[in-house]
């Protein structure tokens, strides 16, 4: 039992320090933005279940790979907050909570913006080229599923999940996260899984960026 309680204070300590500081202080006010973006979500998915509202949530926030490309990049950054409507909204609401509240007071707002949006226009991104490349070629995709909307919040917040993982030395958690993306895929193949391997993808490379430019400028590592 102690070892245990030991390897979990390895591995979330650092990540639990620098959250409870700030919430302690501030409460909600350490993290606007993330309250923000719950209010904004649960906004569109009240509209979007609406029939005079359907349409208008479609095309400001919902990203297709059959889309021309310059229309997808617009509607991206809404649609991180467009839930799924065949899925729980409030298991979208609770992520983005749990890890935008987290993000935004260790990585500060600008940066969970940038990893949020790299990781949700990487899955956006691949699935064009999956379409493109078809069902026969390695990474490829059906033509079917050009019609079928982007992932939402979800490739933000497993993005964020990794890069969080990553900066503060959780390798176990960001490994665990890795994981069950890959389990995801294997079990059920859809576009929504290999777009979340697309997101991981996109926050590992922000990770070894992050790496070398703290090397080179002489700055170690975060480890708290």
């Amino acid at each position: 039992m102690r070892t245990l309680a030991r390897r979990a204070r390895a591995e979330w300590g650092p990540l639990y320090l620098a959250v409870r500081g700030p919430l302690l202080r501030r409460r909600w006010r350490a993290v606007p933005m993330t309250v923000g973006a719950v209010g904004l979500t649960a906004l569109l998915h009240v509209v979007h279940q609406r029939a005079w509202g359907f349409g208008l949530v479609e095309d400001v926030g919902a990203v297709r790979a059959e889309d021309p490309l310059w229309s997808a990049l617009a509607r991206t950054p809404l649609s991180l907050f467009v839930p799924a409507l065949d899925l729980p909204v409030w298991g979208a609401l609770a992520q983005i909570l749990l890890v935008f509240g987290i993000a935004e007071i260790c990585l500060g707002r600008s940066r969970t913006l940038v990893v949020a949006y790299a990781a949700t226009l990487a899955g956006t991104l691949y699935a064009r080229l999956g379409v493109r490349l078809g069902p026969g070629a390695p990474f490829g995709l059906p033509g079917s599923d050009a019609q079928v909307v982007d992932t939402g919040p979800s490739a933000a917040v497993v993005g964020l999940a990794v890069f969080l993982a990553w900066r503060h030395r959780a390798y176990v958690t960001g490994g665990a996260v890795i994981v069950a993306m890959v389990v995801e895929v294997l079990v059920k193949d859809n576009l929504a899984g290999k777009e979340h391997l697309a997101a991981i993808a996109a926050a590992l490379v922000l990770c070894g960026v992050s790496e070398v430019r703290q090397g080179r400028s002489g700055v170690p590592p975060m480890r708290s």
